[in-house]
C-alpha cells in the first residue's frame, strides 16, 4: 500500500519544523547561559529551563478541546503568533523573575501547537494515520537534531538577546506554509456545538474513558521517563563517573535524535500494517536492553551504539501511540484526546528526572539505569502476553464517528 501525501502535510511540517527548531535553539544550550547571565541561581535555572513544560503539562487538553470547537487552523495560528511574537521579548528581560514569567508564558506556544498539529495530521485521511504521523514527527526531531548545534554557533558570534532577535525572524517564515493549510473539518460552522462548559465535560469524560488514550498516554510517558532522565544525568555520569567528553555526550544526544529522525517514517508504516501493539512493544525492547548496557559502555564507539538503539526504539513507538489515540477516540474529541496525550508526555520529562534524581540518592547510576530497563521489558512482554490473549489493535482500526 503506498501513502498518498496531502500537499497540507508538507505543509504543516514544514511550519513545524521552522518553529520548533527556532523554539530548540532558544532551549539549549541558550536558556541556561541567558538565566545565569541576568542572575539566576542554579535552582533557578532549572525551573526556568523546565517551567514551559509544565505549561504545556496543564493546558494541552484545553487548547486541544478548544481546537475541536472552533477549528484547528485558527489555533495552529495563535500558537504560530506566540512562536514568533515572544522571542522578541527576551531583550526586556533584567531579572531571573522576569524570565521565570515570559518562559511560563512562552509555554503557551507548545501547548497550542502541540496537540492541534497533531489532531491536525491525524484527521486528514482514515487510512495511513501511523506513517503520516511518522513523517510529521520529523520535523521536530530534525529541531532537536539541529537546534542546539546551531544555537552553539550563534553564541559564539551574538549576544544572547540577538540571538533571541533572529528566533522571531526565523518564526515569522512558518506562516507561509501555515497559511496554505485548508480546513478539513470546520468544527464550528458545519454542526451546532453544546456550550463549551459542556462540550468540555463531555470530550474530557470521553478522553478519560479512552482506553487507547490510557494505553498511548503510559507508554509514551514511561519512554519519556526514560529519555528525559537520560538527558538530565548522562552528561554528570558521562564525565564524572565513565570519564567521557563533552562532545562524546554532545554526539549521543545528536545521534540518537538522528536515528529517530529516520526511523519514524518506517516505524508508523510498520504500525499501519502490522498493527500499533505489535510495533509498540518492538520499541520497547530495544530501548531496554540498551538502558541495561549504558552503564557497561567503555568506548565511544560502544556508547553511540547504544544512542541509535534508542533512537530507533522511539521512532518505532512514537508514531504508533498517537495513531492509537486517533482510532481510539471519537473524531470530534481528537484534540481534547491529543492534548490528554500530550499532558501525559509531559509528565514524563517532568517525572523522569526527579524520580532518577531521587533514586541516585540510594543508588548508583548503572542500577538505576538497568531498574528502567526491567520495567521497560516487563511492560513490553505484558503487551504482547495481553496481545495473543485478547488482540486490541492487530491492524490499523477505523477511527470511530
Amino acid at each position: 500500500m503506498r501513502l498518498s501525501v496531502p500537499p497540507d502535510l508538507w505543509r504543516i511540517t514544514g511550519a513545524d519544523l521552522i518553529v520548533r527548531t527556532a523554539y530548540q535553539v532558544g532551549k539549549t544550550p541558550l536558556m541556561p547561559l541567558f538565566a545565569a547571565s541576568v542572575g539566576a541561581g542554579e535552582l533557578l535555572v532549572g525551573a526556568i529551563v523546565s517551567v514551559s513544560t509544565l505549561t504545556g503539562m496543564i493546558l494541552k487538553p484545553l487548547f486541544g478541546l478548544l481546537s475541536d470547537r472552533w477549528g484547528r487552523k485558527l489555533w495552529l495560528l495563535i500558537g504560530l503568533a506566540l512562536f514568533t511574537g515572544i522571542p522578541f521579548l527576551y531583550g526586556l528581560v533584567e531579572t531571573p523573575q522576569q524570565l521565570f514569567v515570559l518562559r511560563l508564558v512562552h509555554g503557551l506556544a507548545t501547548a497550542i501547537f502541540g496537540p492541534v498539529s497533531l489532531a491536525y495530521v491525524a484527521e486528514m485521511a482514515v487510512s495511513g494515520t501511523a506513517e503520516r504521523l511518522g513523517w510529521f514527527g520529523m520535523a521536530r526531531s530534525a529541531g532537536y537534531l539541529i537546534a542546539p548545534t546551531a544555537a552553539a554557533w550563534l553564541l559564539t558570534w551574538l549576544d544572547a538577546t540577538t540571538v533571541f532577535t533572529i528566533i522571531g525572524l526565523t518564526s515569522c517564515l512558518a506562516f507561509l506554509p501555515a497559511l496554505m493549510l485548508s480546513c478539513p473539518v470546520d468544527q464550528g460552522q458545519q454542526r451546532r456545538v453544546p456550550p463549551i462548559v459542556d462540550q468540555a465535560r463531555t470530550a474530557f469524560r470521553a478522553a478519560l474513558s479512552c482506553t487507547a488514550l490510557w494505553l498511548a498516554g503510559l507508554l509514551d510517558m514511561l519512554v519519556y521517563l526514560a529519555t528525559y532522565s537520560i538527558k538530565a544525568f548522562l552528561p554528570l555520569y558521562a564525565l564524572y563517573v565513565a570519564g567521557f567528553d563533552l562532545l562524546m555526550v554532545g554526539l549521543f544526544f545528536s545521534v540518537q535524535e538522528g536515528a529517530h529522525l529516520l526511523i519514524r517514517p518506517l516505524g508508523g508504516r510498520l504500525g499501519d500494517r502490522l498493527g500499533y501493539l505489535r510495533i509498540i512493544p518492538l520499541g520497547l525492547l530495544l530501548i531496554a536492553p540498551a538502558l541495561g548496557l549504558l552503564p557497561l559502555a567503555g568506548s565511544g564507539t560502544q556508547l553511540l551504539l547504544i544512542s541509535i538503539t534508542i533512537g530507533a526504539g522511539m521512532g518505532l513507538i512514537f508514531p504508533s501511540t498517537v495513531a492509537l489515540v486517533s482510532d481510539g477516540i471519537s473524531a470530534q474529541f481528537l484534540g481534547a484526546g491529543m492534548g490528554f496525550l500530550g499532558t501525559m508526555r509531559n509528565a514524563g520529562k517532568v517525572i523522569g528526572p526527579v524520580l532518577t534524581g531521587l533514586a541516585l540518592g540510594w543508588l548508583d547510576y548503572a542500577v538505576v539505569f538497568q531498574l528502567t530497563g526491567v520495567v521497560m521489558t516487563i511492560v513490553a512482554l505484558a503487551i504482547y502476553t495481553t496481545q495473543s490473549r485478547r488482540p486490541f489493535a492487530t491492524l490499523a482500526q477505523t477511527r470511530q464517528p
